[in-house]
């Protein structure tokens, strides 16, 4: 008759470490250094410290690993800009620090930034940037409502307005950084800021001065 009160042990198998994290950290500094197309499955593996077989058990095809860098990086930079959406100031001070800090985070990391908008990519990881482009004009389009709210912003169909300079940032300024040009810090900066220049006068309908703004 069994033990009731000494019932035999049972082995728990444990788990090793998540690499989940470890993954997307190598998968994503391997795009910023040069792209999706060049971010092969071994060297992803190789950077990470695994074996190929293990990556392939968190993420069974290079598409799906790549879908996953782009919304795990840019939900990253939609954080940022939500955030200074989110602070106190006018709205027109708002709308340029937070094209500001888009252009400024793309400047600082342009083969990143140019893989996130630009480059060929399957259409598994292009839905993603889609969605990325979406939230992105969500947050443009919460400041501009409040804008328009306050009087600060002639009344406009916000969320054409909040695809427009969207649409300006990504094909005005990043895709320029693909073609490696050069004094990047200080030419691109400076169309940078004409770039949003115009995106803050075409929104508020008046020639606004835009001085540059710390990067978030």
């Amino acid at each position: 008759m069994e033990d009731i009160l000494n019932p035999p042990r049972v082995r728990i198998r444990r788990r090793g470490a998540d690499k989940h994290p470890l993954i997307l950290k190598a998968a994503r500094e391997l795009v910023a250094q040069s792209g999706f197309r060049e971010a092969q499955m071994t060297v992803i593996a190789d950077a990470a410290g695994i074996a190929i077989g293990t990556l392939y058990r968190y993420f069974p095809s290079k598409t799906e690993l790549m879908v996953e860098v782009v919304k795990s990086t840019a939900q990253r930079e939609v954080d940022v800009v939500a955030g200074i959406a989110m602070r106190d100031g006018s709205a027109c001070e708002k709308l340029g620090a937070a094209a500001w800090t888009f252009a400024s985070r793309a400047l600082r990391g342009r083969r990143l930034a140019h893989a996130l908008v630009a480059e060929p990519v399957e259409p598994e990881v292009e839905a993603a940037r889609l969605t990325y482009h979406r939230a992105l004009s969500r947050v443009f389009k919460t400041i501009i409502e409040q804008g328009v709210e306050n009087h600060e912003f002639p009344t406009q169909n916000a969320a054409a307005s909040a695809d427009c300079i969207v649409g300006c940032l990504f094909e005005g300024l990043v895709a320029p950084l693909s073609n490696g040009a050069a004094d990047a810090s200080t030419s691109l900066s400076s169309h940078a800021a004409s770039i949003i220049t115009f995106c803050l006068r075409g929104v508020a309908g008046r020639m606004l001065t835009f001085p540059p703004m710390p990067a978030g």
